[in-house]
């Protein structure tokens, strides 16, 4: 008896052991599981990468040359006036104390020599309104003006007509007026009016549609048929880097190069489109590149000496200049025979100087052969076009 007593003691008390045991162990494994899977969801997320963010440089950046736009300009709307009266303890008849609103915003284009297309230029504008008057004779705030930044030599238009010509830095022109603020009762007060509750609100601002055209600003133009080597001469006299390849109309949008000289004075080189027969008709790249001519001091008409009977494109640029405007092709000149350093070429200078007056001057812009003397008679036309704006007392471009 005494034997099975113990015996059920010691089974009791292992149980309970046996038990206390496998909790301790369940918990522990536990605890365990729990480390193992935080550690595990630490490393998973450690190991995954974040996603591939590009470099700025690697972004699309391409910023398309626009030289035309339309733009829609309200100014802003002016302020209400307010009308109420002055009371304060022992006068409360203090009379109309009602504030003028403040004027609207302007429109205003500004010209920029830094900015060179009119691609920022957004299709409408919209002016601050002023802020409404107060009471305690406070008048509102004016609105603020919007700056417009557009290039050097934009022409603004409303109706086909010209209104602004803008050739200088710095220059402003007010596209569209801020509406003026109104009236507080305080304005209306008189004699025969003591207490008036007239307030008037404030005028919208002036809204019109202009068109913008932006007519290239360079000392020197470079005229010439397609593939006939303006791109790679810009190249060579300058810091420019237009595209170059050896097919017709690589480059389709207008680039200005500085070219610098050691007396400080820089010149102004734009590569203008390649004008085919009958642009003046507006075949080709047409019209739309022949006005950036327009702006250029003096011409250098550059022509490919490869090419048999090179007489004829000088012939054909001028007619094509003559036809789009009177007397834009007896503008000072240069004439370039290009790629002369080709065995044809030397053949073809011979004829050309034999049907032409005028001085040739013959390079490569590809191996840079003669470079100098381009560089020395470009320098001559820029000296005669300085001395000949201010004899007539105009301000010549400078950049």
């Amino acid at each position: 008896m005494l034997a099975i007593t113990v015996r059920s003691c010691l089974e009791g008390q292992w149980k309970l052991l046996y038990s206390h045991v496998q909790s301790c162990f369940l918990q522990k494994y536990v605890e365990n599981w729990h480390r193992k899977l935080s550690t595990a969801c630490a490393r998973y997320s450690k190991s995954q990468h974040p996603k591939y963010k590009r470099r700025l440089s690697e972004k699309k950046q391409t910023q398309y040359f626009v030289d035309h736009r339309r733009v829609h300009v309200v100014g802003g709307k002016g302020g209400d006036g307010i009308s109420c009266f002055h009371s304060e303890p022992r006068k409360p008849f203090g009379g109309p104390d009602g504030g003028d609103g403040g004027d609207g915003g302007h429109i205003i284009f500004k010209v920029d020599q830094q900015v060179k297309s009119l691609a920022a230029v957004a299709p409408f504008y919209r002016g601050f309104s002023g802020v409404n008057g107060g009471s305690k004779n406070c008048f509102g705030a004016a609105g603020e003006c919007i700056y417009v930044k557009l290039p050097v030599g934009t022409v603004v238009k409303e109706d086909c007509k010209v209104v602004a010509d803008l050739n200088f830095h710095g220059e402003e022109y007010v596209a569209a007026y801020g509406g003026a603020g109104g009236k507080g009762n305080r304005f209306f007060l008189s004699n025969d009016n003591r207490a008036p509750m007239t307030a008037t609100q404030g005028e919208p601002g002036q809204e019109r549609v202009l068109f913008l055209e932006l007519r290239t600003m360079a000392h020197a133009g470079l005229v010439g048929f397609p593939n006939a080597g303006k791109s790679s001469l810009l190249r060579a006299i300058s810091n420019a880097k237009p595209a170059v390849a050896a097919y017709p109309f690589t480059t389709l949008n207008p680039h200005v190069g500085i070219v610098h000289y050691e007396d400080y004075e820089q010149v102004a080189v734009a590569d203008i489109p390649g004008i085919i027969k009958g642009a003046h008709q507006n075949k080709g790249l047409g019209i739309a590149f022949l006005r950036h001519i327009e702006r250029c001091r003096f011409l250098l008409y550059v022509l490919d000496l490869s090419v048999s009977e090179p007489w004829t494109q000088l012939q054909d640029l001028k007619n094509e200049l003559e036809q789009y405007e009177e007397g834009l092709s007896k503008r000072p000149h240069a004439i370039i025979g290009n790629k002369f350093d080709l065995a044809q070429s030397k053949n073809n200078l011979s004829l050309l100087k034999e049907r032409v007056e005028q001085k040739i001057i013959p390079l490569s812009a590809l191996t840079g052969e003669n470079l100098e003397e381009l560089l020395f008679y470009l320098k001559e036309l820029y000296n005669n076009y300085v001395k000949t704006e201010e004899a007539k007392s105009r301000k010549p471009m400078k950049w």
